[in-house]
């Protein structure tokens, strides 16, 4: 599915509807240029998740986890990460659950990523034209409500 998203406030109505209908060990591959509404989107899902406490990006942390909500968001960036050291992370324990309540996994440059969960959201960001956005959203052994997703936006 692609969209067009006007502005900042469209990459965040996006997020919110994508955080009201992901279920426990969603997984989302976040990947697009700086400054494409990668961060954006996730603080709309955080919103969606009703998380009240600011969302930001984890470039430096690398993982930011925020359990407030009706599920844990657990943000991810890889930026600053070469494959190998992505690797050793083990990043599986949040998308299956093992160590960390099951919750919504959502990764910033994703492809960095040397391997990656059975299923998974797929989001692409590219910029526009005058400050839009596109957004191609593509679920891989994953469901999303589409309908709900387009009228949100």
């Amino acid at each position: 599915m692609k969209t067009f998203l006007s502005d900042t406030e469209a990459t965040l109505r996006l997020g919110i509807a994508l955080g009201e209908s992901l279920t426990p060990g969603s997984v989302i591959l976040l990947e697009g240029d700086l400054g494409s509404g990668k961060t954006t989107l996730v603080q709309g899902i955080g919103k969606g998740l009703g998380i009240t406490e600011p969302i930001v990006s984890p470039t430096f942390t690398l993982i930011n986890e925020y359990t407030e909500g009706r599920l844990p968001l657990y943000h991810l960036d890889l930026y600053r990460l070469e494959p190998q050291e992505v690797a050793a992370l083990n990043l599986e324990s949040y998308w299956e659950g093992f160590e960390v309540i099951p919750g919504i996994v959502a990764i910033e440059w994703a492809e960095r990523l040397p391997y990656k969960p059975n299923s998974y959201l797929s989001v692409s960001l590219t910029y526009g034209h005058g400050g839009a956005r596109q957004v191609e959203l593509l679920p891989f052994n994953c469901v999303i409500n589409e309908a709900k997703i387009i009228r949100n936006n």
